[in-house]
């Protein structure tokens, strides 16, 4: 297992200071400070709740959501998990970081309304950048360090809405695939997909995490701006399942999932389908549905115009649909649609 690491100059940049010791025994709750001077508050901060358990020698493990704001289902996830658990019941070290980006999370907005970033694009980050690239440089640099496992718990937001997934990159090394398709199967989501996404160089949590030597899983689990009663519980559960897949969560084991998650993956542009101009988006299809390449996707209405003929969007290829966008009105270039096709597990 990783050791906690010790600070060392480039995690002393950052201006952002966590108000507990995560290396400490026992558990902790407080926050991570953000300096943030403004006319309300000269000297004020932003406080980005954390907490820390830890029982003893074993896995680090990470847990995060809210790195975008109005994805709701791993916010509620952690926080339940976060009051549920005690260091008795784990081996190891668990850190949460249930409001990534808490501006966001607070406003319900995908990105931060102090400077409208998107901290899932955010990574590597910048000591002395925005607010949102602050907390990408202290995440990346001073708290991911150590870590064995990172898990980033995200939905599809306002604007999508996902069939509960979990999901990973693909990696060329065989060890560490292997180790991240076994969490996917721990997860047990309903639906699970392997993505070919930068790793060294990419912006994201799962690429910071990639560069920090940290094995990483994420999620998609629902969306549309909603919290059901049915992507919660494969939220929670799944939760649980992984820290007992790594050996940190101890006790009786949570239950295996009700059918093993399905292993698909997503490729490239023809995978999507994108609106063809600004207007009204009329699905064609439903969200779980098996469509083959050239069917009927979607017509675009241009109520401006009504006597206008919509135009007709059509899948590009077989495969499931995954992903659906929710507001009916869209712009050109506004993502309609992703699919994903079956691998062998």
């Amino acid at each position: 297992m990783s050791t906690v690491s010790e600070p060392t100059d480039v995690t002393a940049m950052s201006r952002l200071s966590a108000d507990i010791d995560l290396a400490a025994e026992g558990k902790a709750t407080g926050f991570v400070r953000v300096p943030h001077s403004v006319h309300r508050s000269a000297y004020g901060w932003l406080p980005i709740p954390i907490v820390r358990l830890k029982n003893g020698d074993g896995p680090n493990v990470l847990m995060q959501a809210g790195n975008h704001g109005d994805e709701w289902e791993g916010q509620i996830g952690l926080g339940n998990l976060i009051r549920s658990l005690e260091p008795k019941d784990i081996k190891g070290r668990l850190v949460i970081l249930p409001s990534a980006n808490f501006p966001a999370a607070m406003a319900g907005q995908r990105t931060s309304p102090i400077d409208d970033g998107n901290l899932n694009r955010s990574f590597p980050g910048d000591a002395d950048g925005t607010i949102t690239q602050q907390i990408a440089y202290w995440i990346e640099h001073a708290l991911l360090p150590g870590f064995d496992y990172s898990f980033d718990f995200h939905s599809g937001g306002s604007s999508l809405t996902y069939i509960p997934s979990a999901l990973a990159p693909r990696h060329a090394d065989p060890a560490r695939m292997k180790k991240v398709l076994g969490l996917l199967k721990a997860f047990g989501a309903p639906v699970s997909y392997i993505a070919a996404v930068p790793q060294g160089g990419g912006r994201t949590f799962t690429s910071a995490s990639y560069r920090q030597g940290v094995v990483s899983m994420g999620t998609e689990l629902g969306g549309g701006g909603l919290v059901t009663p049915s992507s919660l519980k494969v939220a929670e559960d799944g939760m649980r399942r992984v820290l007992a897949h790594v050996g940190l969560l101890q006790g009786t084991p949570p239950a295996p999932p009700a059918s093993p998650t399905r292993l698909t993956e997503i490729g490239g542009d023809d995978y999507y389908v994108y609106s063809s101009d600004g207007g009204l988006f009329e699905p064609l299809v439903d969200l779980g549905a098996e469509v083959k390449a050239g069917q009927p996707a979607a017509r675009i209405h241009f109520h401006h115009t009504p006597w206008r003929e919509p135009d007709l969007l059509a899948f590009k290829r077989d495969g499931l649909v995954l992903c659906k966008r929710v507001p009916a009105r869209c712009e050109r270039g506004d993502c309609l649609f992703h699919l994903a096709t079956d691998i062998a597990g």
